[in-house]
């Protein structure tokens, strides 16, 4: 609940309209008593009587109420505002928009005037991405703390991974985006690929939609899973040091989900450089594959995550088969994950350990 008061509302309206606005009156519409503010929150519109330069004028004041439909967060609720701020008015016989804003933690009514976008601005860290360190490996220089630091990213996932959350339906909405979003499976079958695709065809797009129909429902029995993730773990969202640190950037697709999506989206990277000089998972980036996998099973103790893995393989193959993404690819390093993409579906457990035979 947001706790209104009166000279909130007269900050707000000379902020967005001017000095000489006035606050004539507010309240619950249909009338103006101002004890009807003390209830007013999300979903619950406070009509506000105003005047500017003379001319008396009305506007309702509203914030979106959350809901288990994609609204949970501020920021879902954010996006749906801003979307109406922007287009209503160009609707012919829409209710036109007077002022777009945001509540800070003082309860304070922020105007955001002519929005066009949003920036944000981070702490500047030292180091280098991590891929940097895996061509090094690839040319040769594989040293003994590459494996440690394998380890490392497996402890740290243990423990951002360690949180949990009792919220089903935000299991329920991370696998529904992961499949059905437009920058996870199936934005990237229709945009990260052009069709017709011969090195994998339409009729294989569909058949690999359709086994994920499966998959999704195997899921949702799946909710007390619901951790702190990060989303997009991968070695250009790594910075590292040189000297066994490293930072994380460019956290993803929302605080909680599934644990097996960052797990196994670093594990896929280790795939990726390995088979530009292999057909297989082999040498340096085998070992540092299985030290991570040991590592994050021992800490956890949790091997129901392989029970889950599957379809976050597919997400990540995806991306890192895509010929947009990666247009230098040789064709069998693509076809391989391809592979990998369409076989990891059919087990039900994930086969971490002999992950080759996936891509056959």
């Amino acid at each position: 609940m947001i706790e209104l008061k009166i000279e909130s509302i007269k900050r707000y309206l000379q902020r967005a309209f001017g000095d000489d606005a006035r606050l004539i009156g507010a309240g619950d519409i249909g009338n103006l008593d101002e004890q009807g503010m003390k209830g007013f929150g999300y979903g619950k519109p406070l009509l506000i009587r105003f005047e500017v330069g003379g001319e008396e004028r009305e506007a309702v004041l509203s914030v979106m109420k959350g809901d288990k439909y994609g609204h949970q967060f501020y920021w879902d609720r954010a996006a749906i505002l801003m979307f109406q701020y922007e287009t209503s008015a160009r609707m012919e016989r829409h209710v036109r928009p007077l002022g777009l804003g945001y509540v800070n933690g003082s309860d304070t009514l922020v105007p955001v005037e002519d929005p066009k976008e949003f920036f944000i601005v981070n702490e500047k860290l030292e180091g280098y991405d991590y891929f940097l360190d895996l061509d090094r490996i690839r040319g040769g220089d594989f040293r003994e703390t590459d494996v440690e630091c394998a380890r490392d990213f497996a402890r740290w996932l243990a423990r951002i991974h360690g949180t949990k959350h009792d919220d089903p339906h935000l299991y329920y909405r991370r696998i529904r985006n992961l499949i059905g979003s437009s920058e996870c499976i199936l934005g990237l079958v229709d945009e990260a690929y052009p069709h017709p695709y011969p090195p994998f065809t339409d009729e294989r797009f569909v058949a690999l939609e359709k086994r994920l129909i499966d998959w999704r429902w195997k899921l949702k029995g799946y909710a007390h899973r619901l951790s702190a993730v990060h989303g997009d773990f991968h070695p250009w969202n790594i910075l590292a040091t040189g000297t066994g640190d490293f930072s994380v950037l460019d956290r993803s697709r929302g605080e909680w989900g599934e644990p097996g999506g960052d797990l196994a989206t670093m594990a896929v990277n280790y795939l990726l450089w390995s088979l530009y000089d292999h057909d297989r998972l082999a040498g340096p980036f085998e070992a540092m594959y299985r030290a991570y996998f040991e590592e994050y099973l021992e800490r956890t103790g949790d091997n129901e995550v392989l029970e889950v893995m599957a379809p976050f393989f597919v997400f990540r193959g995806l991306v890192i088969a895509s010929p947009e993404w990666y247009p230098d690819h040789p064709a069998s390093v693509r076809g391989r994950l391809f592979n990998l993409m369409v076989n990891v579906l059919e087990d039900e457990v994930f086969d971490w350990e002999h992950i080759n035979r996936y891509m056959e």
